[in-house]
């Protein structure tokens, strides 16, 4: 456990970490029942109130529940019992560095400060999180327009409770952002795609026909660039769908958890700048630009349900960490380092890219990103998951499943793979494991549809 964790990571973060990984296995068919607080806390050598932390926080998020004189149990909804996976998060050593310098040194300011230290941790994060996303005079966020949660599925579920979506119909840009998908699920929502066409670009009269005809309470959106495959959207389709959204009364909830990933630098024009803020909502996240050691997410609205909703949830989120977080927006840290984090993203992506062109010639076709760090691969036939989760195991490209981006299944003959590893000749073995894998399912003569 000890060697897993970064330096001066809190140890109930650690304890935390270890329970989602058995969530986890819960969620995919496993065991409901987790250990109990003696048991864990024997097994990770560490303080009994060290793990009833770590509970706690799960409890408070919903993923747990303790039947007294029983212990705790995985809470699995119906949407969860599917195989299970998660999007790799590659590793930012210097930022995560920079962070727990900021988490020490606040650590030796603690005993001096008189205002209670968690709700410091909470504004100080708000803050500096409304005055990043604040364009002008006009165009501006108020501290407490911003509310905060320990990750993306949790800040969903309490925004969609907040403003009585359950149940209700919602639009979303196709491929769509999984986590998104995972907590409308939950949610009992009826969810509809609205597709690409032609050309790659969201097909507006698709968009159009939906809003006029069904009865849509919430339109889901990047802001800059959809995920997964990497493409930037134009002012000129952002525009249009502004118009459209004139018409129709309906909440815009703008994804803009990849949005800090532009190869070049997020555009000037996002899809918030042409829309009534009224009715807007603004979703981030900290860890594309900090990595694992900020989970945390956010959303900016100016509805008054938000506050009292997110409040009422009374997330434990770690103070410290919270305010060097703000430190380090505040004074510029995570602006310097994701400029050298989009070049190393785009050349990883290069080099992905130019392996499994080498590897695949015909047989796959590869869409090159402007943006995050997967790439979105299309195969001829549908992908058996069991033979390439096989061939990749133990390295550092990892495969998800194209159709976990789709409430209803499409994308199978797609996957998006994530390279997290820095040696040109493991990624090579790496790609030719999975083409191996792939012919001896599929057959060697495979070629792609034009």
């Amino acid at each position: 456990m000890k060697g897993r964790a970064g330096r001066g990571e809190f140890a109930y973060r650690k304890v935390y970490r270890y329970l989602e990984a058995l969530i986890g296995q819960a969620a995919c068919g496993g065991p409901c029942r987790l250990p109990s607080l003696r048991a864990l806390s024997r097994r990770l050598r560490v303080s009994l109130a060290t793990v009833q932390s770590a509970y706690s926080l799960l409890e408070e998020e919903g993923r747990v529940h303790c039947l007294p004189r029983s212990g705790y149990y995985v809470l699995i909804t119906g949407s969860e019992q599917v195989p299970c996976w998660q999007a790799p998060v590659p590793a930012r050593p210097l930022l995560e560095r920079a962070l727990l310098s900021h988490e020490r040194r606040l650590a030796r300011q603690r005993d001096r400060s008189a205002v209670p230290w968690e709700a410091l941790g909470s504004a100080r994060l708000r803050h500096a999180l409304a005055e990043r996303y604040t364009r002008s005079s006009s165009q501006y966020w108020r501290a407490e327009d911003v509310q905060l949660a320990p990750d993306v599925l949790t800040l969903l579920d309490t925004l969609l409770a907040a403003l009585a979506m359950q149940g209700g119909t919602v639009l979303v840009h196709s491929p769509c952002c999984w986590q998104v998908l995972r907590a409308l699920a939950r949610a009992g929502m009826s969810v509809l795609e609205v597709p690409l066409d032609a050309r790659g670009n969201l097909d507006l009269r698709a968009l159009a026909g939906l809003l006029g005809s069904e009865p849509v309470r919430m339109l889901v959106m990047p802001s800059c660039l959809g995920m997964p495959e990497g493409r930037l959207i134009c002012a000129h389709y952002q525009q249009q769908l502004a118009l459209m959204l004139e018409l129709h009364p309906v909440w815009l909830l703008e994804n803009d958890l990849d949005s800090e990933l532009c190869y070049n630098g997020p555009p000037p024009a996002r899809l918030r700048d042409w829309v009534d803020p009224r009715r807007l909502l603004v979703m981030g996240a900290l860890e594309a630009a900090v990595g694992a050691e900020a989970p945390y997410a956010y959303v900016l609205g100016l509805d008054a349900a938000l506050p009292k909703a997110f409040a009422e949830r009374g997330f434990r989120l770690a103070p410290l960490r919270l305010q060097a977080l703000a430190h380090m927006l505040a004074k510029g840290d995570i602006e310097t380092q994701l400029v050298e984090l989009r070049t190393n993203l785009q050349a990883r992506m290069q080099s992905l890219a130019s392996a499994l062109g080498s590897q695949f010639a015909q047989r796959a076709v590869v869409e090159i990103p402007q943006g995050g760090q997967m790439l979105w691969v299309r195969f001829a036939q549908p992908l058996a998951w069991d033979v390439i989760a096989a061939a990749l195991a133990g390295s550092a490209l990892h495969a998800l499943p194209g159709e976990r981006f789709s409430s209803q299944g499409r994308f199978k003959q797609y996957m998006a793979l994530v390279w997290l590893g820095d040696n040109p000749s493991e990624l090579q073995q790496a790609v030719e494991r999975l083409a191996q894998a792939l012919e001896q399912r599929c057959g060697r003569h495979v070629r792609v549809p034009s």
